[in-house]
């Protein structure tokens, strides 16, 4: 939970969703056109057969040659549009995931991302290259050229080629349109359900049903959209003199972080934004070896880039609060907060999430306003609550309010529930629990045990925590993994440094290369 970008939710549906865990509403789908009696159905036949006529034209007048695949695509969406679409996700994006507060690696990743957009076929475009301050392992581009890498890949790849082969791969989406084309078949298809609808003004833009920016994210590419996007990476960094071969090391890592991963990671992760297409190492070897170029001699730049790596963050961030087991503990905060034992938790930039496996319940900390009483009079005020009996007292010697309440979910069950507000080193925090109406008796206990639990944080060691860090060394002789382990002793499981060095199982590190270590953290 960041100190500076957390903010309430007041959606109960929202709150065991990570930062980004946002999905796109299903397009309802109309229900079948009665037709009743002969003329009836006389009219019906012939405005069908104009809606075809005009679905035809639309598809005809949609089609135009996209200049990165030489190809016909279907788009009812303006080149203006998809640039706004992606400067109003933007803010979006950088409010949930926060930039990575290095000047120097945001530039050098903007700066090269900049070249490669420039030997792109849209080269116009307001190409926008950001470093998310994120662990897990993600890249992903939103229409209009905006392009987001996190720290968390950068810590995993090994060459300026393989950063150049995946920003080369996120361009690749944006100057092929991939977004867009996804859309516009969407429009297309609910042209074809509405029928009667198509002449009025329910034909919506895209933006309009994806309803925000953020849910571009759920549009996921499918197998020939990331062949696609590999070929032009691939173009892409060879235009540039880059040795594409290293974007299949990319991919052999990504593949070996899916395989470590034990679920239960914070989103996004790259496969939630490119869905698995298959043997992907071996179909960029296929094009790479089909093109027939020479790459003697093209550039790989290992060690120029790992240097810049040197000191980089790795992995959570614990001064943004972390659990030690149910306890979640903030240093930058200076609080602590035992949630209830057993639940799954998350923490996210906005807000610390917990909840039983059953789904029955949930709990949510995130930031409240004003003091805690004014802050508890706020949430009275919410459509559908209704307060019961409220309490102003202090929680451990911290000034809090309290009160049970009941709300209407929408869905016909009503939410029952209780909220804390708390204030503490000039921050007022809001701590919700809720169930069901039917199930609330059974949570309720461990529910408002774990809301009085907020206090202030002592502990020297929690206070102090700083986050683990990337140390480039050296490797004077070749050395076995375990070897290089005891070398250079790191805070991070042997697993974990062959998979960050992108050693395989069995190789040593060479002589005379660089390689990671990690040094810190807890």
């Amino acid at each position: 939970m960041s100190a500076k970008e957390a903010s309430p939710l007041e959606d109960h549906r929202a709150h065991l969703r990570g930062p980004l865990g946002y999905r796109q509403d299903s397009i309802p789908s109309p229900g079948p056109l009665l037709l009743v009696g002969r003329a009836s159905m006389s009219r019906s036949v012939l405005f069908v057969l104009l809606v075809g006529l005009l679905g035809m034209g639309i598809l005809l007048s949609g089609c135009a040659i996209n200049p990165a695949t030489g190809q016909r695509q279907l788009s009812f969406i303006s080149e203006g549009r998809e640039i706004q679409m992606g400067r109003d996700a933007d803010p979006q994006i950088v409010e949930a995931l926060g930039l990575y507060p290095d000047s120097a690696v945001q530039r050098y990743v903007r700066n090269l991302g900049e070249e490669l957009a420039a030997v792109s076929e849209r080269p116009g475009l307001p190409w926008t290259f950001r470093v998310l301050d994120d662990p897990t392992v993600n890249a992903f581009a939103l229409p209009g050229g905006f392009i987001y890498i996190t720290r968390g890949i950068l810590s995993h790849l090994t060459s300026e080629a393989q950063l150049a082969g995946v920003l080369g791969h996120e361009i690749g989406h944006v100057t092929a349109r991939h977004s867009v084309n996804q859309m516009s078949r969407q429009q297309l298809f609910q042209v074809g359900l509405l029928a009667g609808m198509v002449l009025s003004s329910r034909v919506r833009s895209a933006g309009d049903y994806l309803g925000g920016g953020l849910q571009l994210l759920s549009l996921k590419f499918g197998r020939d959209d990331e062949t696609q996007s590999d070929q032009l990476g691939i173009r892409y960094m060879g235009r540039l003199g880059y040795d594409p071969r290293e974007l299949a090391g990319v991919m052999r890592m990504l593949e070996r972080t899916g395989e470590a991963q034990t679920g239960g990671g914070q989103v996004p992760e790259w496969l939630s934004t490119h869905p698995n297409p298959g043997n992907r190492v071996r179909r960029i070897n296929e094009i790479v070896a089909a093109s027939g170029e020479d790459l003697t001699g093209s550039t790989i730049a290992r060690n120029a880039f790992l240097r810049r790596l040197d000191d980089m963050m790795f992995g959570a961030n614990p001064r943004e609060g972390f659990f030690d087991g149910f306890v979640f503990h903030h240093p930058d905060l200076r609080f602590r907060i035992d949630f209830p034992v057993g639940w799954a938790t998350t923490n996210g930039k906005s807000s610390v999430q917990a909840g039983p496996s059953s789904g029955e319940a949930a709990m949510s900390l995130t930031l409240g306003e004003g003091s805690p009483r004014a802050a508890l009079d706020d949430f009275a005020t919410l459509e559908g609550v209704t307060m019961g009996r409220a309490r102003t007292d202090d929680v451990n010697g911290i000034s809090a309010a309290q009160a049970s309440f009941s709300a209407g979910s929408g869905g016909g069950d009503e939410l029952r529930g209780s909220v804390l507000f708390v204030s503490h080193g000039g921050t007022t925090y809001r701590i919700l629990g809720y169930s069901t109406a039917a199930r609330w008796s059974a949570y309720q206990r461990v529910v408002e045990g774990a809301l009085r639990s907020f206090r202030e944080e002592t502990d020297r060691d929690v206070l102090s925590v700083q986050p683990a860090r990337l140390d480039i060394v050296n490797v004077g002789e070749s050395l076995s993994a375990a070897a290089f382990l005891d070398l250079f002793p790191s805070s991070v499981s042997l697993e974990v440094l062959t998979l960050i060095n992108q050693v395989e199982a069995g190789e040593d590190f060479p002589a005379g290369s660089l390689a990671k270590r990690v040094e810190g953290g807890r």
